[in-house]
């Protein structure tokens, strides 16, 4: 089997609740792990008035300003899916990287699939706590950004800010993949 190369994508997301089926995906935020000044950000209009008190205010995000500004999610998912192209150099496939991969990637595979009908990622999503576990063993609880954070991000909050949060996620990564010795 040849190896193909890869576009690793640092993705987060900010949404009204804990699942896509319920909830509706409010922001996204992604940029090169290589090259986080390379980004992407967008704000959707919601697709259903359900949310989660708890979710909006770790956003900050309001439902009633983003269904007057946000984007229509059929012209968000297709821009992301736009970006994710450009960005990645022809015979390269993105891999979408993430702190809590299981969490985002239910909410972008879920809208790609739903509004573009594919997924540019397809099946490829690298989550960052996992990869730490795999790296320093421990446990899951020590995977969390309470404990990361101190260690590679100088203490960092995240901002819950879609793409500063995946800037902060490629830094994550980054210096793990570093500190691993993996190649560029």
């Amino acid at each position: 089997m040849t190896e193909r190369a890869e576009t690793f994508i640092s993705v987060d997301v900010e949404t009204a609740g804990p699942n896509p089926a319920d909830y509706s995906l409010l922001s996204i935020g992604a940029c090169l792990v290589d090259d986080p000044d390379t980004g992407f950000y967008v704000e959707l209009k919601p697709v259903t008035a359900a949310s989660r008190a708890e979710a909006l205010a770790v956003s900050g995000l309001s439902l009633d300003r983003l269904a007057a500004e946000g984007v229509e999610p059929v012209e968000a998912m297709a821009s992301f899916e736009e970006w994710i192209t450009e960005v990645t150099p022809p015979g390269s496939v993105p891999v979408m990287v993430a702190f809590n991969a299981v969490f985002d990637w239910m909410f972008v595979d879920m809208y790609f699939q739903r509004f573009v009908g594919r997924n540019p990622f397809g099946h490829s999503a690298l989550d960052v706590k996992a990869y730490y576990l795999g790296m320093m063993g421990g446990t899951w609880a020590g995977t969390s950004m309470r404990f990361l954070s101190p260690l590679y991000l100088q203490g960092r909050h995240l901002s819950h800010n879609a793409l500063g949060d995946a800037r902060d996620q490629a830094e994550l990564f980054g210096r793990l993949r570093a500190e691993r010795g993996a190649p560029d």
